[in-house]
């Protein structure tokens, strides 16, 4: 685990949120850091192959320090989300692996805002137009009923929300991905294209 240091208090609620990638975070972050003291955390097992995570990383890095955000990184355990998701290989996208998937990295994300002192956890995953708000905010107030710690419910994709991710993400040359990050969407994807 590692973090940089962004320059950000006063006064305001902690406020952990998950961030899934450098261009959903822009915006998502942005409009959090009016309301809270907030502080992103990179926790993304399911993203393959490793050299796409790394990619993902570093664009978030990149973006972190253009913004002066506080961000951490958690280690990577794809072997550890392979053995979660184990059965569910041929779940269609936003099927049933995708909840589990959801669960395994808000899990970890509760986990260090309760050992933190962060008051809320949120995520980025709900800007995505390949996922669906109400799976991710179902996977987060379970968990926060069995932490302790609130969990800020939204659609970021509300109100041209995603729109506005990719004009922020394209100003700063950040480069959107085409798929979730787990290879079976990957595959999912490319079976798509071929029809």
């Amino acid at each position: 685990m590692r973090y940089n240091q962004g320059m950000d208090a006063k006064n305001k609620k902690k406020l952990l949120l998950h961030i899934c990638c450098g261009p959903c975070a822009v915006y998502v972050m942005e409009k959090l850091k009016t309301a809270y003291e907030a502080t992103g955390f990179f926790y993304n097992p399911n993203i393959q192959p490793v050299k796409e995570y790394r990619f993902r990383e570093n664009e978030l890095e990149r973006v972190a320090k253009l913004k002066n955000w506080r961000v951490v990184y958690m280690e990577h355990e794809m072997d550890r989300w392979f053995r979660r998701v184990k059965g569910y290989e041929k779940e269609p996208e936003r099927g049933k692996r995708c909840s589990i998937c959801f669960h395994m990295r808000l899990e970890k994300a509760f986990a260090y805002a309760g050992a933190n002192g962060f008051d809320i956890v949120a995520s980025t995953l709900s800007i995505s137009p390949y996922k669906v708000a109400k799976q991710v905010n179902e996977e987060g107030e379970k968990l926060a009923e069995s932490f302790g710690v609130e969990f800020l419910a939204e659609n970021f994709k509300k109100q041209g929300g995603f729109d506005i991710c990719r004009k922020m993400a394209h100003d700063l040359e950040i480069k959107h991905q085409d798929y979730c990050g787990c290879v079976f969407s990957k595959v999912e994807k490319k079976l798509r294209e071929k029809e």
